[in-house]
C-alpha cells in the first residue's frame, strides 16, 4: 500500500512537474530553468543526473537541439553554463559547480529614464580589475572567478553587487541592470548624454568630457578635447584656433588648462589648429565657466582640467591609428597586481609625406608670416619650409593598499618648424640661410592620495612645467641673425584634506605654492643688439569651501586668501554655486566668482617669431602690468526632462588689470602703453535632445564686450572678440549600432576691425610712415559660416580587436570666411595702405583609421 501511495504519489509530481514545463516552453521557446532541461534530457536520453539543488538554482540556458546526441548535450551545457558534467557511466551524470574563470557581461541602465549609463564602474570585488561600461552602458568582464562578486557603482546611484554566475555570458543574452538613483542626494551628474555621447553635464554647471565613450560630433575625426568644448555656448575660437578659445568674450591666456594638475602654457599643434594632449589616456576633462572651485585659480575666464585614467586596469590594452597628419599608439601595461604604466604618443608624417590636408592646415597657419609673404613675394628668392610635431605622455599608477595611491605623470608636446632660403646675389652665387621656431612644453608630477578614514582624506599634489618657444630668422638680404626666446619655468605644490560629515554635507581645506619665473630674450647681429628680462613671481593660497547635496539643492561656497610675495599683496576671492531644484524639472542656478592672474600674453609686433608665434608671455610687475582680477556672475533655468534639456544663463563678467599690449591691437592704440579693462554680458541658450537613436541641439549667444581705456580717446570701444550673435545647430544620428554621422552648422557674427580714415589713410611720424586709423573697432567683417560632417563606423576585427574608421568634412560648402582684417603702408606707395585678410579654412577632409585591443 505504502509503494503505491509513494508511486503514485511520483506520478503526480512527474505530471506537475510536465505541466510546468509545458507551460514554461509556451512563454519561451528558448530559454528554461536548468532544472527543467535536466528532466528533460534524463526522460529523453534515459540517464540519471546527480547534483546539489542549489548549483542549479536560478539557472536559464538556452534548450539543447533536439536532433543532438547525449555526448554532444554534455558538451553544449559544459560550455554554455557554470557547471560542470562529468559522464559516470552509460546510465549516471554528476554535476557540480565548475571550478573555472568565465566571462560576464551586462548592460546598465537608469530606472528613472530606462537610459544607458554610460561611464558606470563595473569592477570585481577584493581586486583590482573592473572597467567602465560605454556608451550604450554595455561592460563585459572575462577571465572572472566563479566565485567572484561583480559591483557596479555610478555618481549619484545606489550600487549594486551580483555573483558572478548571474551576470555569466555563456547564457543566451547578456543581462540588464538598472540602477535607482540615491534619493538622498541631488545627483552629481544631472545629464549623462549632453550633445553627444561621452558628454556629460554637472550638478555645478560644469561639463565633463569621458574620452574614451565619446561618440562624434561635427566635423571631427578624434575626441579633440579643446575642439569639443567649442560646440557649448559661450566658447568661441574667433580665428578656428584651439591656442585661441575665447571664453565669455576672453582672450586664451586667461584660460587655466591643467593636465593631471600640471599648469599648462601650450595648448596647440599646427600653432593652434589642433589640441597638443593626445585624447587617448586622457579620461576626463571638465570644463567650468563660473562658480569654479576655490580649489583653482590663475584664470580669470575658464578653468580646463584634463584628467587621465587614474585607476588600475588589471590587464593590458591600448590601440594606435592615424590620420592624414599624425599617427599614435598608447598603451596600459601592468607590471604587477599593484603597479602599472601608461603611455601614449603621437607623432606627425607630414615631413616626409604631405597630403590634403596637411597643405590647407600649412596655409591658414602661416598665410600671415613671413613664410608665406616671402614665398609670395620671392621673385630671384627661392623658400622651402618644413614642419612638424609630437607629443606624448607616460603616467605611473601604484596602489600601496586601498587607501594610499601614488601617481607619477610626465607629458611633453614640440612643434617644430624649419625654413630655408636661398637668393642669387649680384655676382651669381647662392647664398643660403636657414631659419627655425621650436615651441615646447614639458611638464612633471606626482600625486599621492591618503584615505586616512571613510569620511576623511588628503591629497598631495607636486608639478613643473616648463615653456619654452626659441626662434631664430636670418635674412639672407641684410645679413641679419634674429634669435629670440620666451621660456616659462613654474614650480608648485598643492596640500588638501576633504572631509565628509555625512552623505550630504563634505568640507575641502587647502594649500598651495607657486613660483613662476617668465624669461624672454632678443637678440640682434647686425647692427649688434641683446635684450634679456627675468622675472619671479611667488604666489602663496589657502583655500576653503563646503559642499551641500540635499534633495533638491546644491551649495558650494568657498573663499580663496592669495598672498603674493614679490608685492606684498592679499587677495581675496569669494566662490559661490548653487543649484535648486524648483517645481517639476525645472531647475534654478545662480554662479559668481573673484579670481586673480599674474601671467599673461602680449602681442610683439616687431619681434614676432616669423611672425607665427606672435604671443609671449609675461609676469606682472604691478606697475606697467598689473595684476589680472576678474567678477563674474550668473543666473539661470534649466529644464531637463523627458530626454529634453534647455537652459539659458544671463551673465556679466568684468576683468580689470589688462594692458593694451596683450590685446593685439590693429589700430592707432597698437604701440601705446595703457592699463584698462573690458566688460562682458549676455545671455547664453542651449536646447538639447537626447535619444538612443539620435541628438540634436540648438545652441545660441548674444553678448556685448567692450574695452575701456581710460587714457584713450575714445576710452570705450568694442572688444576685439566682440561678436554679438553666435548660432550653432547640430544633429548627431545612429544610423546602425555601429555606424554614426553629424551634422552641425556655425553661424556668428563679423569680428570688429578698424580701417584707415578715408583720403588720409597714412600718417608721418619722422622717417617712418604709419597707417592712420579710424575710430577702433568701428566696422565689422562679413557673418561667419561653416557647415561640418562626419561619419563613425566601427567594427571587430577579431574578439580581442576593434576598429574605428571616422570621416570629417571642415567647411563643407567651402565658404570663405575672414577671420581677421588688418591694414599696412603700401611699400610702393606710403600714401596708401594695403588691406590683409585672414582667411579661415577651405573645404578640409580628414580620415581616421584605429584598432583598440
Amino acid at each position: 500500500m505504502l509503494c503505491f501511495i509513494e508511486s503514485k504519489h511520483h506520478k503526480i509530481l512527474l505530471y506537475l512537474v510536465l505541466l510546468v514545463m509545458h507551460f514554461g516552453y509556451a512563454q519561451n521557446a528558448d530559454e528554461a530553468a536548468m532544472s527543467q532541461i535536466l528532466v528533460k534530457i534524463e526522460r529523453q536520453y534515459n540517464v540519471k543526473f546527480s547534483y546539489a539543488p542549489d548549483d542549479v538554482a536560478n539557472l536559464h540556458v538556452e534548450m539543447p537541439k533536439p536532433e543532438f546526441s547525449l555526448s554532444q548535450v554534455i558538451e553544449y551545457l559544459n560550455r554554455k553554463t557554470v557547471l560542470n558534467f562529468k559522464t559516470l557511466d552509460n546510465r549516471y551524470i554528476t554535476v557540480s559547480k565548475a571550478n573555472k574563470t568565465i566571462t560576464v557581461c551586462g548592460q546598465v541602465f537608469a530606472v528613472s529614464n530606462k537610459q544607458t549609463l554610460m561611464g558606470a564602474s563595473v569592477y570585481i570585488k577584493n581586486s583590482t580589475k573592473g572597467m567602465v561600461t560605454d556608451a550604450q552602458g554595455y561592460f563585459e568582464l572575462t577571465d572572472v572567478s566563479l566565485e567572484s562578486v561583480i559591483g557596479l557603482s555610478y555618481i549619484g546611484f545606489k550600487e549594486v553587487e551580483f555573483p558572478a554566475a548571474e551576470l555569466f555570458s555563456g547564457n543566451t543574452a547578456c543581462e540588464s541592470i538598472f540602477l535607482e538613483a540615491n534619493s538622498e542626494q541631488l545627483n552629481q551628474i544631472v545629464i549623462t548624454k549632453f550633445l553627444t555621447t561621452g558628454v556629460q553635464k554637472l550638478v555645478d554647471g560644469s561639463t565633463v568630457l569621458n574620452t574614451k565613450a565619446f561618440g562624434i560630433l561635427p566635423g571631427l575625426i578624434d575626441p579633440d578635447v579643446l575642439q569639443s568644448i567649442q560646440t557649448l555656448p559661450g566658447i568661441e575660437s574667433v580665428n578656428e584656433s584651439i591656442a585661441n578659445i575665447n571664453v565669455r568674450g576672453g582672450t586664451n591666456d586667461q584660460n587655466l588648462i591643467l593636465w593631471d594638475g600640471i599648469k599648462m602654457y601650450h595648448s596647440g599643434h599646427f600653432f593652434g589648429l589642433i589640441s597638443a594632449y593626445n585624447p587617448n589616456l586622457t579620461d576626463r576633462v571638465i570644463v567650468t565657466k563660473n562658480g569654479t572651485s576655490s580649489e583653482f585659480s590663475d584664470g580669470v575666464s575658464s578653468t580646463i582640467d584634463m584628467r587621465t585614467k587614474n585607476e588600475l586596469i588589471g590587464e593590458f590594452s591600448g590601440g594606435f591609428g592615424t590620420n592624414l597628419i599624425s599617427a599614435d599608439v598608447f598603451l596600459e601595461m601592468p607590471i604587477s597586481k599593484s603597479v602599472e604604466l601608461h603611455v601614449s604618443g603621437r607623432r606627425s608624417f607630414t615631413d616626409a609625406f604631405k597630403t590634403l590636408t596637411y597643405n590647407n592646415y600649412f596655409d591658414r597657419s602661416f598665410q600671415d608670416s613671413d613664410i608665406r609673404t616671402q614665398k609670395e613675394n620671392s621673385g630671384d628668392i627661392d623658400t622651402a619650409s618644413d614642419f612638424k610635431f609630437y607629443d606624448y605622455t607616460a603616467k605611473v599608477l601604484f596602489d600601496l593598499n586601498e587607501n594610499h595611491k601614488f601617481r607619477a605623470n610626465f607629458i611633453e608636446i614640440s612643434n617644430n618648424l624649419g625654413y630655408n632660403e636661398s637668393v642669387n646675389d649680384a655676382s651669381g652665387e647662392t647664398q643660403a640661410k636657414s631659419s627655425n621656431l621650436s615651441q615646447k612644453n614639458t611638464g612633471f608630477g606626482g600625486h599621492w592620495l591618503a584615505n586616512w578614514t571613510d569620511a576623511f582624506n588628503t591629497s598631495f599634489n607636486a608639478y613643473y612645467s616648463k615653456y619654452k618657444v626659441d626662434a631664430q630668422d636670418y635674412n639672407v638680404e641684410s645679413d641679419q641673425l634674429l634669435t629670440q626666446v620666451n621660456e616659462v619655468l613654474e614650480t608648485g605644490f598643492k596640500v588638501s584634506s576633504n572631509y565628509k560629515v555625512n552623505n550630504n554635507l563634505k568640507f575641502l581645506n587647502g594649500y598651495q605654492f607657486n613660483e613662476t619665473g617668465i624669461l624672454n630674450e632678443t637678440a640682434v647681429t647686425s647692427p649688434a643688439y641683446n635684450r634679456t628680462k627675468k622675472d619671479v613671481l611667488r604666489n602663496h593660497a589657502l583655500y576653503s569651501q563646503l559642499e551641500l547635496k540635499a534633495l533638491n539643492t546644491f551649495l558650494r561656497a568657498g573663499v580663496r586668501l592669495n598672498y603674493f610675495e614679490k608685492f606684498n599683496r592679499f587677495l581675496f576671492e569669494p566662490r559661490l554655486n548653487v543649484r535648486q531644484k524648483l517645481i517639476g524639472a525645472f531647475s534654478l542656478k545662480l554662479e559668481g566668482e573673484f579670481k586673480n592672474q599674474s601671467a599673461t600674453q602680449v602681442f610683439d609686433f616687431t619681434d614676432d617669431f616669423l611672425g607665427v608665434e606672435k604671443r609671449r608671455w609675461i609676469l606682472a610687475n604691478e606697475q606697467s602690468i598689473p595684476i589680472s582680477k576678474s567678477k563674474q556672475g550668473s543666473i539661470g533655468m534649466e529644464l531637463n526632462r523627458n530626454d529634453l534639456n534647455i537652459g539659458f544663463s544671463g551673465f556679466y563678467k568684468k576683468v580689470k588689470g589688462i594692458t593694451a599690449s596683450n590685446q593685439g591691437f590693429y589700430n592707432n592704440f597698437q604701440s601705446l602703453s595703457a592699463i584698462g579693462e573690458y566688460s562682458s554680458r549676455g545671455l547664453e541658450f542651449l536646447a538639447n535632445k537626447t535619444t538612443n537613436k539620435y541628438s540634436t541641439w540648438l545652441s545660441y549667444t548674444y553678448s556685448i564686450n567692450d574695452y575701456k581705456f581710460q587714457t584713450f580717446e575714445p576710452s570705450v570701444f568694442p572688444n576685439n572678440v566682440d561678436i554679438r550673435h553666435s548660432l550653432l545647430l547640430a544633429f548627431n544620428y545612429n544610423v546602425l549600432d555601429n555606424l554614426k554621422i553629424s551634422v552641425g552648422g556655425l553661424w556668428r557674427s563679423g569680428l570688429p576691425y578698424t580701417k584707415p580714415v578715408e583720403g588720409n589713410e597714412t600718417v608721418q611720424s619722422g622717417n617712418n610712415v604709419y597707417v592712420n586709423y579710424d575710430a577702433p573697432n568701428s566696422e565689422n567683417l562679413d557673418v561667419f559660416r561653416r557647415v561640418d560632417v562626419s561619419l563613425s563606423y566601427k567594427f571587430k576585427m577579431s574578439t580581442a580587436i576593434q576598429a574605428a574608421l571616422k570621416v570629417g568634412v571642415l567647411n563643407l560648402t567651402n565658404s570663405k570666411n575672414i577671420i581677421n582684417r588688418y591694414y599696412k603702408v603700401d611699400p610702393e606707395n606710403s600714401e596708401q595702405t594695403i588691406q590683409v585678410d585672414n582667411t579661415s579654412l577651405p573645404l578640409t577632409p580628414n580620415v581616421s583609421f584605429r584598432f583598440l585591443f
